[in-house]
């Protein structure tokens, strides 16, 4: 089995934006990408709050069985504004883990700001701080990482830390495609099909 996902680069939007040549690092944002973020715009507070989005795990099994290192990187103001505790959000993101585990799809890695974005911190997405973190904790070269979200932010947060970066439509992100058409962006439908993408099961990045 291979340890990295090598493909030849894939054109996007007018050819001048390319995924990198090899990914043998995903990091994922997590609301919108994983699972469906609340629909009153709150957090999710509690593992039964947590629902996956479709096709999230049969991805995360994909991209592991191709030894792709998979890192979540996640804002998560609530802890900071006192509406979910540090003990709530540690216990979602245990369930996170264990349903992506017996899944077939282990993540490496659970990175999370913490702040409010009054704080100015340098690790709150659009900041590139988590994202830095997460290249550094991997080992794995920056030209070797992708990163996935449905916000702007991430794809700031990308950009910054000298990443490239892939919208996905789930969550925030037609939104986003939407308020940034005209630019210069790799876009899939979601998280699996970035993930068949990447494996070679289809040719060629959504727009």
């Amino acid at each position: 089995m291979s340890s990295a996902i090598s493909r030849n680069p894939i054109l996007i939007a007018e050819g001048s934006q390319v995924l990198p040549a090899t990914v043998r690092h995903l990091i994922l944002d997590r609301d919108g990408v994983l699972n469906r973020e609340p629909e009153d715009g709150s957090y999710v507070r509690t593992p039964e709050e947590f629902e996956w989005l479709p096709g999230a795990l049969e991805a995360l099994a994909l991209l592991r069985r191709a030894g792709v290192r998979l890192t979540v990187a996640t804002n998560q103001a609530g802890v900071g504004r006192g509406i979910v505790s540090p003990a709530d959000l540690a216990a979602v993101h245990t369930h996170m883990q264990a349903k992506a585990t017996a899944a077939g799809g282990a993540l490496d890695a659970v990175l999370v700001c913490t702040h409010t974005p009054e704080a100015q911190c340098l690790c709150r997405k659009p900041a590139p701080g988590l994202v830095q973190t997460a290249i550094a904790r991997s080992g794995i070269a920056a030209a070797e990482t992708l990163l996935v979200g449905d916000d702007g932010r991430d794809l700031e947060a990308a950009r910054r830390a000298g990443v490239a970066a892939a919208l996905v439509r789930t969550g925030k992100g037609r939104r986003t495609e939407a308020q940034l058409s005209g630019a210069d962006l790799v876009a899939y439908d979601d998280l699996l099909q970035l993930a068949r993408v990447l494996a070679g099961d289809e040719p060629r990045a959504g727009r």
